[in-house]
């Protein structure tokens, strides 16, 4: 075994602190159990700790995927996970994502894109824009909206999502919706944002995606604070929206926006 009695703890947490394979935690933890000093032990436990987390949420995933796994044992090979978001703002566009993930990935933290931070998401949207097989957005304007009433622009955004893919699925699996025009078999899973990994990995691309579109309007549009409500409802911009009138990118047919046009 190996000793560590003269390396300083500042030194041991530091080399805790780097990537080690499990073999090489294994020994690091036995010799630290083994060490005469208090903080060398306690170090020994946060790691063990910190493996237990790291293992756990790896379970945690894996369940997400569960229901992809049995549709590939089933004879799926490509599996489009398909989510929107938007649909409540008053202002800017719905956007929905597809997304083919391989049968094996690395998504640490993936989860419904309403519970994790803006940091969170932008990092998993990354890596899920890394791993996928295929990925592609539907993008309903606003004015599109107000034409088509929102829950169709929800379905009509999937639906883009789905037919923009360079991967031809061979089953959809969506939040609580069936979409209509699209060829493959769905399957509708409620709440599948929170219980399916590839439905998950499809709202936190879409809602990075739409985000950084509302970004983009605040430099287009401002006075209205898209970049920091996204178009949503808040104060703010509900009293933006009676100082300012509606800009272009409002949806007129939503009751706080066509009051401010009747005004």
């Amino acid at each position: 075994m190996t000793d560590l009695s003269r390396e300083s703890l500042d030194s041991l947490r530091r080399r805790a602190q780097r990537p080690l394979s499990d073999a090489e935690a294994d020994l690091l933890v036995a010799a630290l159990r083994a060490d005469s000093r208090l903080g060398a032990r306690e170090l020994a436990r946060r790691i063990e700790r910190r493996r237990l987390a790291v293992a756990a949420e790896r379970e945690r995933v894996e369940r997400l995927f569960h229901g992809h796994r049995r549709l590939l044992e089933a004879g799926a090979r490509h599996i489009a996970g398909v989510d929107e978001v938007g649909m409540g703002p008053l202002a800017g566009p719905v956007v929905a994502v597809a997304v083919v993930l391989p049968e094996s990935v690395e998504l640490p933290g993936l989860n419904d894109s309403k519970r994790l931070s803006r940091a969170a998401r932008e990092r998993l949207s990354s890596r899920i824009r890394e791993q996928a097989i295929a990925c592609s957005a539907g993008v309903v304007a606003p004015a599109e909206i107000d034409r088509r009433g929102i829950y169709q622009a929800g379905l009509e955004a999937m639906r883009r999502a789905v037919e923009s893919l360079d991967t031809r699925p061979d089953h959809v699996v969506v939040d609580a919706r069936t979409i209509p025009g699209i060829s493959p078999p769905q399957t509708a899973i409620v709440g599948g944002d929170r219980s399916d990994g590839s439905i998950a990995a499809a709202s936190i691309v879409a809602k990075v995606y739409r985000d950084a579109i509302m970004r983009h309007l605040e430099g287009r549009y401002p006075g209205y604070g898209f970049g920091q409500h996204m178009g949503y409802g808040t104060q703010q911009h509900l009293e933006a929206l009676r100082r300012l009138g509606p800009s272009p990118v409002h949806r007129r047919s939503f009751a706080p926006v066509a009051q401010a046009v009747a005004r």
